[in-house]
């Protein structure tokens, strides 16, 4: 059976899905058609689009949206021609890619297209960010990113809102990627990136105005299990600014409990950031956030006190990994000798995995003061949320006592 699967892995699997595929939206007095035409690419003397779907046996295909733009209320969505993912060049590509190559990057460019400002580099792993982080240089953000979370980095996604430079791709070169992402690549780069044999090198010229795309809505098709459809317009964080935000505020039983101590730059700074990020992270989900670079995150659970302390774990485990490797090149849990582990953990502790003074973004309000505790007990000083329960009043109380400042988004940032 495991040699089949390994044989799987490795085959191109044939798709009898049509070449073009057209959506009809009928009103009472009009019309939209939105025209969808399939993509494929020839790699190895062999034309064809997706390798396969999420798994091996999935027949699937990309198409990319050629003519028709809807108009929902006061909602237009995004025009043909605007094409990112579906309209990659395969610079180098030992196979076609698959669904999930393609999907991660797709969902890096929905965090980035927020984060133009400077140099920020996304890692996906299984659609959501191993590590996001802003730096001075390309180069400093790479090395950010993946120190975030380096082993969870191992054989992801890497995407560059900047064209490729030397000092980044010799950078990525050191390390295990599937997938490397760029608007363009200069020259030399592409030399370095191609010692790694099974590398899928993707060109993505339309980054160049990626954020053009802030404000770009989809119609995002959700397939159930009896062949029915949800259609929804795409989300969109509209809390992008400081002054997008406010200090949490409720009242309870005809008191009102506020939040007085307004957030640092700094402060404000990494919670815009990761509320950013939060746009592609799926739910429920908590993230930590410290000078620009995620700390920890925490993706998918059923309950936020839960995911609070499973991001806040996690930054425990890859802050000990990455003292570990910076200082013995030796991966944490490979560490034989007692007493640098000893003195790994003991800085850990100290440090209380990186959180100190770090930022907590939640994608969606805290039920109980527990959630935010979790955080609070670990040195955060910042917590954006959307707020809106009905225990709100506990939650700022939390803060309040410890001095952490706290800002309501009004919004939801769900991602299923």
């Amino acid at each position: 059976m495991a040699e089949n699967l390994k044989k799987a892995y490795k085959t191109i699997m044939e798709d009898h899905l049509p070449p073009k595929v057209e959506v009809r939206f009928r009103y009472e007095d009009h019309d939209t058609t939105l025209v969808y035409e399939k993509v494929s690419w020839i790699v190895n003397g062999v034309e064809k689009g997706l390798r396969y779907g999420e798994n091996p046996g999935q027949e699937a295909a990309l198409y990319r949206l050629a003519k028709g733009q809807l108009r929902l209320g006061n909602v237009e969505t995004i025009e043909p021609g605007k094409s990112l993912v579906t309209r990659v060049e395969l610079v180098q590509a030992g196979k076609h890619p698959g669904k999930i190559n393609l999907t991660d990057v797709d969902n890096a460019l929905n965090i980035l297209r927020y984060l133009t400002q400077q140099p920020t580099v996304a890692i996906m792993k299984h659609n959501n960010p191993c590590g996001v982080a802003k730096g001075k240089s390309l180069e400093e953000a790479y090395r950010k990113a993946n120190m975030a979370d380096r082993v969870a980095a191992f054989g992801g996604a890497v995407v560059l809102n900047r064209p490729m430079d030397k000092p980044t791709a010799e950078a990525i070169a050191e390390n295990y990627a599937e997938v490397v992402a760029a608007q363009e690549f200069e020259e030399g780069t592409i030399d370095i990136l191609s010692g790694r044999k099974n590398l899928r090198i993707l060109r993505i010229p339309a980054m160049a105005d990626l954020d053009s795309y802030a404000w770009d809505r989809v119609i995002d098709y959700k397939s159930l299990m009896d062949g029915g459809l949800v259609m929804q317009t795409s989300y969109l964080p509209m809390a992008r600014k400081p002054e997008d935000l406010k200090p949490a505020e409720t009242v309870k039983k005809h008191r009102t409990y506020r939040i007085e101590r307004l957030p640092t730059d700094r402060e404000m700074n990494d919670m815009l950031f990761g509320w950013k990020v939060e746009a592609g992270v799926t739910s429920n989900s908590v993230i930590y956030v410290k000078n620009g670079v995620t700390v920890g995150i925490g993706t998918g659970e059923q309950d936020r006190v839960g995911v609070a302390k499973i991001a806040r774990d996690k930054a425990y485990t890859k802050l000990a990994d990455r003292i570990c490797w910076e200082r013995h090149h030796t991966p944490m849990n490979l560490m034989t000798d007692e007493d640098a582990i000893a003195a790994v953990e003991h800085e850990v502790a100290e440090q209380h995995g990186g959180l100190l003074g770090a930022a907590m973004i939640s994608d969606a309000f805290f039920p109980f003061r527990d959630g935010v505790e979790v955080g609070i007990d670990e040195g955060i000083t910042a917590v954006l949320q959307p707020g809106g329960s009905i225990n709100d009043h506990e939650v700022i109380e939390a803060c309040i006592e410890m001095n952490v400042t706290m800002m309501f988004t009004g919004q939801r940032s769900f991602k299923h």
